[in-house]
């Protein structure tokens, strides 16, 4: 009978637009820490195409590793900016790397915002100032939660999950299966890559007459 067919992948190409968009906006509220994260994954992202075209097996290990960093970094966002835990937004300038008080974008630029200044505040730490953010039709946690639930389900999209088949290998098993073990030894010198010959015993060969 077979396995049932796998959920279908994204393209890299969604997958770069994604890191893209969401590197902007990271720009955009000097979200430090964000902006290291994106760009790896943009570079993860290039060699894991790369690697998928030149059928290179180290290339796609890497890959596949850094997915999985890329799963747990994105979940430490929603954690985060859901305060799960201890965490807490007011205290853990994580996002900034502690260097400022920057919030993400989407809290003075999200959807309805209303962003009114408050002058002479008391409690402006210097070179800042006080602003109050009302009327958002959705609030900045949230649009953070639902970018990194999405970058969780694109990056779980390049290896689907069977569905009741758990022994179904996964969409880069055809790829690996292509893959001699001298390109994963060798890399780029792989082709020209000869093992060597045992000299000590006679080789036979045939005679014709």
């Amino acid at each position: 009978r077979g396995c049932p067919a796998l959920i279908s992948a994204p393209s890299p190409a969604l997958l770069q637009v994604a890191a893209l968009e969401r590197q902007i906006f990271d720009f955009l509220g000097y979200q430090w820490a964000p902006i290291l994260a994106n760009f790896l994954h943009i570079m993860a992202v290039i060699l894991g195409i790369f690697g998928t075209i030149q059928y290179r097996s180290r290339y796609l290990m890497m890959y596949a590793v850094w997915l999985v960093l890329w799963v747990g970094w994105n979940a430490f966002i929603i954690c985060f900016y859901l305060e799960v835990g201890r965490l807490s937004q007011d205290r853990d300038f994580i996002m900034t790397f502690n260097t400022s008080l920057h919030r993400s974008w989407w809290m003075e630029n999200g959807p309805g915002c209303l962003v009114t200044p408050v002058l002479n505040s008391p409690l402006a730490p210097e070179d800042h100032h006080v602003i109050t953010v009302s009327g958002c039709l959705l609030d900045y946690q949230y649009i953070e939660v639902v970018s990194s639930a999405t970058q969780i389900f694109l990056a779980r999209g390049m290896f689907p999950i069977p569905r009741r088949c758990p022994c179904c290998p996964s969409r880069l098993t055809p790829l690996l299966s292509r893959l001699s073990p001298v390109d994963f030894i060798g890399g780029f010198d792989s082709y020209g890559y000869q093992a060597p010959q045992k000299t000590s015993h006679l080789q036979l060969q045939p005679l014709y007459t």
